[in-house]
């Protein structure tokens, strides 16, 4: 009987958001939101990298294949947001934070010793634009693309060891291009973002090592980076 109970309390709790959606009578939460020329926000989230790696395939006559197994986890972002209004379905957006990951990756035709674990910092520049559907209501979904760039602080660019010495060496600078959805969510007191964004490096991120025959570098034609942005925005 409980259990008849909870169901019918979700049921009919749902109700109202449902009418909310459909029938245009219920509040309209900060109806003149949008119409602000500039809005400012932060944002929490996650994000997951790995790399994606092209490769030679063949030198000196032997087909190497694909060298590097590489495993995901689970990292944070945190960062503010400046929206500047263009029209009622065009913003411009930059979105300047810090993301904390851990990539971990081997060799796959070496020993264990060939492991890598990457815990990398990146100050994260993304200037996007955002095409938003009209508002139903409370609700307003939206498709997200555009361009950015970072800076890895993990990167040991400089560093003169290599791999022969335990250190994996990445660019310093990087660039790419993102795309992405979420739905904008009009509370009472302010507006709620999740969005989901797939984020692509456009350069090469590997510093070779100094060894040409090096297990690490020899075989990679371009190593660059790529990820998913989970991201909660509050406005």
């Amino acid at each position: 009987m409980k259990k008849y109970l909870i169901l019918a309390l979700i049921v009919f709790g749902a109700l109202p958001a449902r009418a909310q959606i459909f029938s245009g009578e219920d509040v309209i939460n900060n109806p003149n939101f949008d119409k602000q020329r500039f809005s400012y926000g932060y944002f929490l989230g996650f994000n997951t990298y790995d790399f994606d790696f092209d490769y030679k395939n063949y030198i000196e006559g032997a087909s190497l294949g694909k060298d590097y197994s590489v495993d995901r986890t689970i990292g944070f972002n945190v960062g503010l947001i400046g929206n500047m209004r263009l029209s009622d379905h065009l913003d411009l957006r930059l979105e300047p934070g810090v993301s904390f990951n851990r990539i971990n990756f081997q060799l796959t035709k070496a020993d264990a010793g060939t492991f890598r674990e990457i815990n990398s910092t990146f100050v994260h520049i993304p200037l996007l634009l955002k095409f938003s559907t009209t508002r139903i209501n409370n609700f307003k979904p939206f498709v997200v693309g555009g361009v950015s760039t970072s800076i890895n602080l993990s990167s040991n660019e400089n560093n003169p060891e290599d791999n022969e010495d335990g250190q994996f060496r990445m660019t310093t600078n990087n660039f790419y291009y993102e795309i992405g959805l979420g739905i904008d969510l009009y509370l009472y007191y302010f507006k709620f973002t999740p969005s989901i964004r797939g984020v692509f490096a456009i350069n090469d991120e590997l510093v070779r090592d100094d060894n040409p025959n090096s297990l690490y570098t020899r075989n990679v034609e371009k190593m660059s980076s790529r990820a998913i942005f989970i991201n909660f925005t509050f406005q």
